[in-house]
């Protein structure tokens, strides 16, 4: 890779990226980056410069609106303006162009969620909820049909529930409760999460890169193996050096407190649910995670 253009490189996973990578480097960002050429350019009202493209070899394309951070269908405009719209826009403009690889980084909301005790891969699309995995899904559809009409390479990545510094959201909120004292013992209720490490995802996003065997193919990020919540809690106490509690609160405590509101009990069962999903494509080309949540240090949040 000589000439690279990333989008989303001041988000979570796109600065680790950036720092990953050699080469001639240029951002595409609302505001000018501290350390790489950057075109000014608001993914959501802005078209983007038809020199953004210039010169550039391989697109890695991050920028989006994320999920649970608000009201998602309030919403609805800006998630479909920036996950579909603009995403179509930088694919079109970066064929123009002459890119030859565009990578673009989904959600494994993209693929609807998986039953209760399965692993879904790449293959299985059920019923996508909410705009956020609709809108990541849509973008995904439009970009394979970009790819098979054009010389430039497509591949997407659906990173599972990434963690590592700087993490926001519920696993910080979590992790917060955990060395506060007030978030409780999680019940062992052998759900099934699917996590990576965002230096794991860093490096699978560069691994299809530079597969020739990615084109046109969606792979599926995860570390490989599946935890249940209370694993995880376990994880995220002994990364704080904080004695295991030897008891939990309940599984029907937890019901009890969902009859409140369905807000509630959606939370509950975000918490306690599944969320697997199977990598094996992906490492069928080669790709091994390196970290798992049970090897956290404290510095991996």
């Amino acid at each position: 890779m000589n000439s690279i253009l990333v989008t989303g490189a001041t988000g979570f996973v796109g600065q680790r990226l950036v720092k990953a990578m050699s080469g001639e480097i240029r951002v595409i960002s609302r505001m000018q980056h501290p350390c790489y050429k950057t075109v000014i350019c608001d993914l959501q009202h802005d078209s983007i410069p038809d020199d953004a493209l210039y010169g550039v070899d391989t697109v890695f394309h991050l920028a989006g609106i994320a999920h649970d951070l608000r009201n998602a269908d309030t919403f609805k405009d800006s998630y479909q303006k920036i996950n579909v719209d603009a995403t179509i826009r930088l694919a079109k403009l970066a064929i123009k162009f002459g890119v030859k690889k565009f990578i673009f980084v989904s959600s494994v909301k993209a693929g609807g969620s998986p039953l209760s005790g399965q692993c879904d891969n790449e293959e299985a699309q059920k019923k996508v909820i909410g705009v956020y995995g609709q809108t990541k899904r849509d973008a995904e559809l439009r970009l394979l049909e970009l790819s098979r009409s054009s010389n430039m390479d497509v591949s997407i990545i659906r990173p599972s529930l990434v963690y590592g510094p700087g993490v926001k959201g519920n696993l910080q909120l979590m992790l917060s409760g955990i060395r506060q004292g007030w978030f409780p013992p999680l019940p062992n209720v052998n759900n099934k999460r699917s996590m990576i490490h965002v230096d794991d995802l860093v490096y699978a996003i560069l691994f299809i890169a530079k597969d020739s065997r990615a084109n046109g193919e969606v792979f599926i990020a995860t570390d490989g193996t599946p935890y249940s919540s209370r694993e995880i809690y376990n994880a995220m106490c002994s990364t704080l050096g904080k004695p295991i509690p030897g008891w939990s609160v309940p599984k029907i405590l937890f019901n009890l407190v969902g009859l409140l509101s369905a807000g509630i009990r959606d939370k509950i069962n975000k918490l306690l649910g599944d969320e697997c999903y199977t990598s094996a494509k992906l490492e069928a080309l080669g790709f091994e995670a390196k970290k798992t949540i049970k090897q956290m240090h404290e510095t991996d949040f």
